[in-house]
């Protein structure tokens, strides 16, 4: 009787584990939405386990997008992770089943962030991982980076350093669960890269780390019990730079954090002169036409008499958003994000 429980209890562990998988989506510039175009968005929500693998860098495929972001130096980037790719409703857990871990953010300078493979080193310019709860008794009960996700939204701040050079870099947000770290391999990476151009005067050019190559297996950040009392933490890689920021986990919503409203309407001028409109998705597969296309393929007709704005989202699997441009085309970026173009 109690084996039996036991699967039965594995396999609704298992099914919730596989709903709760993420992906950081979208990017905000000093409080402006730039939705998903620069990020290299991964084809599935599944995690990366394999710590010596290249798809470390970026998740997997790691395609380049055609767009850069605009970011100034010492300015503040909000990165936003949701379960399902489209989906930025703040009704469900940005990332769930107990999926507790840290969030750390990396930049890689390259010479053309449309180009670059991830190859460069990353220094760390952010981390929001662990704080004890005095109240709980487990690590489970501990505040982490992961929880500070959830309560906002999947919203989380990143400062940019004000001293760092100008140029392209490749900025990538990870977010580690732990829940079955206790074994090697177990432990479950979510990241997506943002393609982004910093400006500003700075000339700093930080020592970096490789991926693959900064985090092992066996390191005490990956390889760990989080279901058994804590008396500390340490996230994985290198120490954040000192121009970076660090968020103490279980710590309130900050600005953009508590304030942006993701797939609200539009927010805020993004490059070319358009306003972004993101559009909560749900459904199945399709991606989207040019300009005059008015279905997405397996979520049913796309609505009509609707446009999308210069750089605004108009296809992709399982969008159900318009799809007719009000200026320019609708191109495909990769599977889950077709863009106007003008």
């Amino acid at each position: 009787m109690r084996s039996t429980y036991i699967r039965a209890l594995g396999c609704a562990l298992g099914a919730t584990q596989v709903a709760a998988h993420a992906t950081f989506q979208n990017l905000w510039v000093n409080g402006v939405d730039y939705i998903t175009q620069c990020a290299r968005l991964p084809s599935s929500n599944s995690p990366v386990t394999n710590v010596a693998s290249n798809d470390i860098r970026c998740n997997a495929p790691n395609v380049a997008v055609s767009k850069k972001c605009p970011v100034p130096a010492g300015s503040t980037v909000t990165v936003e992770m949701h379960q399902q790719n489209g989906d930025r409703s703040c009704s469900n857990e940005a990332i769930g089943g107990a999926h507790y871990g840290p969030v750390q953010v990396y930049l890689s300078s390259v010479s053309d962030a449309t180009k670059a493979d991830g190859s460069s080193s990353w220094f760390k310019i952010f981390a929001d991982t662990w704080a004890k709860n005095s109240a709980g008794g487990s690590g489970d009960d501990d505040f982490w980076g992961t929880k500070d996700l959830n309560k906002c939204c999947g919203l989380m701040n990143v400062k940019i350093p004000s001293d760092i050079a100008p140029g392209d870099y490749l900025l990538r947000a990870e977010a580690l669960a732990l829940h079955t770290a206790g074994s090697s391999g177990g432990a479950q990476f979510y990241m997506t890269c943002f393609q982004i151009t910093v400006s500003g005067s700075g000339s700093a050019k930080p020592a970096g780390v490789s991926l693959p190559g900064a985090y092992k297996a066996s390191d005490p950040g990956i390889l760990v019990n989080i279901h058994a009392p804590m008396a500390g933490y340490t996230a994985p890689g290198p120490a954040v730079y000192s121009g970076g920021s660090v968020k103490v986990a279980g710590s309130g919503c900050a600005a953009c954090e508590s304030t942006c409203k993701p797939g609200s309407g539009p927010t805020g001028t993004i490059g070319g002169g358009g306003t972004t409109s993101p559009t909560s998705t749900t459904g199945g597969g399709g991606n989207g036409g040019g300009a005059s296309s008015t279905t997405t393929g397996g979520g049913g007709s796309a609505p009509t008499g609707c446009t999308v704005a210069a750089y605004g989202q108009c296809g992709g699997q399982s969008y159900t958003g318009c799809t007719t441009c009000a200026s320019g085309s609708c191109k495909k970026q990769n599977d889950f994000y077709s863009q106007c173009i003008p």
